[in-house]
């Protein structure tokens, strides 16, 4: 199915989501030509295919429906990678409740995106994605996320680099995922519209699970340095999110755990900085990102 927007929507729309990007990068990102992009679908020579139109909105953060002045049948060879429709027919194996799933909820809750469309009986896009920076967390995301994925569904994840702009992402197209994770409150969307947060089944294990899942946000959304060049010992753990309840949930964590959070500074942000609870932080929880590891590393080296 295809959809043709009212005169100027569709360049509106397809500028919006390319915000700073060069063509190139832009074109990458979605998988698809950068002259049919820049050109054909610019330029409104060519309808929009609707998984490119979902993807165009989320990207630009805006809603074009009420743009739409036709609805047309699909004639339009697939498009490859994640913007290929099939990808929402994958079969997957859904994991038992563990630690690994925990930690990965944690890293969806701190980068991660859940995209569910549904519009009418053609149309259907499900797409879970993990945000990184191109080079920090490429190994985060390649040796660890990725397998992740392998080994709890049984789905390859897809990378996606867009390096001008610093990014990578890690996507899984799959129904049966995205449903997965919204039976446990990872709602598809907005994450702070949607109040998404800590799932209920975490919390009913402090030893495994509320420790693993905190892990997968501290790797994500988490950052350590050093308060004093003078002394090595003297280290902070930070984490830094715009989701109120989010935040507040992930702080209760951490007081669940005995590490002895500071209070939430600027909405956003809280810290452990007692030796104590930085020692059990590292002992208890530790960390699956290797920027973290590199750069305790770098601080704890003599």
């Amino acid at each position: 199915m295809r959809f043709r927007l009212q005169n100027g929507r569709q360049e509106e729309l397809v500028l919006l989501a390319k915000g700073k990007r060069s063509w190139k990068e832009f074109a990458t990102l979605l998988s698809v030509n950068e002259q049919y992009l820049s050109r054909e679908i610019r330029n409104e020579r060519r309808s929009l295919h609707h998984t490119l139109y979902k993807t165009l909105c989320a990207l630009s953060n805006r809603n074009f429906d009420r743009f739409i002045r036709e609805t047309l049948q699909d004639y339009w060879g697939q498009m490859k990678g994640g913007m290929n429709s099939s990808g929402s027919t994958i079969r997957i194996s859904l994991p038992e409740k563990s630690e690994q799933l925990a930690e990965l909820v944690g890293a969806l809750l701190g980068d991660g995106n859940i995209t569910r469309y549904v519009k009418g009986k053609k149309v259907r896009v499900y797409q879970i994605k993990i945000a990184g920076d191109y080079r920090a967390d490429r190994d985060y995301h390649i040796n660890y996320l990725k397998p992740l994925f392998d080994t709890l569904f049984s789905v390859s994840a897809s990378e996606i680099l867009v390096p001008k702009h610093k990014e990578r992402f890690l996507s899984v197209s799959s129904k049966e995922a995205v449903d997965f994770f919204r039976t446990m409150g990872l709602k598809d969307g907005n994450k702070i519209r949607n109040n998404v947060t800590i799932p209920r089944w975490v919390w009913n294990d402090d030893r495994f699970f509320l420790r693993a899942c905190v892990r997968g946000l501290i790797d994500t959304d988490g950052s350590l340095f050093r308060m004093s060049k003078k002394d090595s010992n003297l280290l902070r753990l930070s984490f830094t999110n715009h989701d109120e309840k989010l935040l507040r949930d992930t702080r209760k964590a951490f007081v669940r755990l005995g590490l002895s959070p500071s209070n939430i500074t600027m909405g956003k942000r809280f810290y452990i900085s007692k030796k104590g609870s930085i020692t059990q932080y590292l002992k208890t929880i530790g960390f699956s990102n290797n920027k973290h590891k590199e750069r305790l590393t770098q601080f704890t080296a003599p």
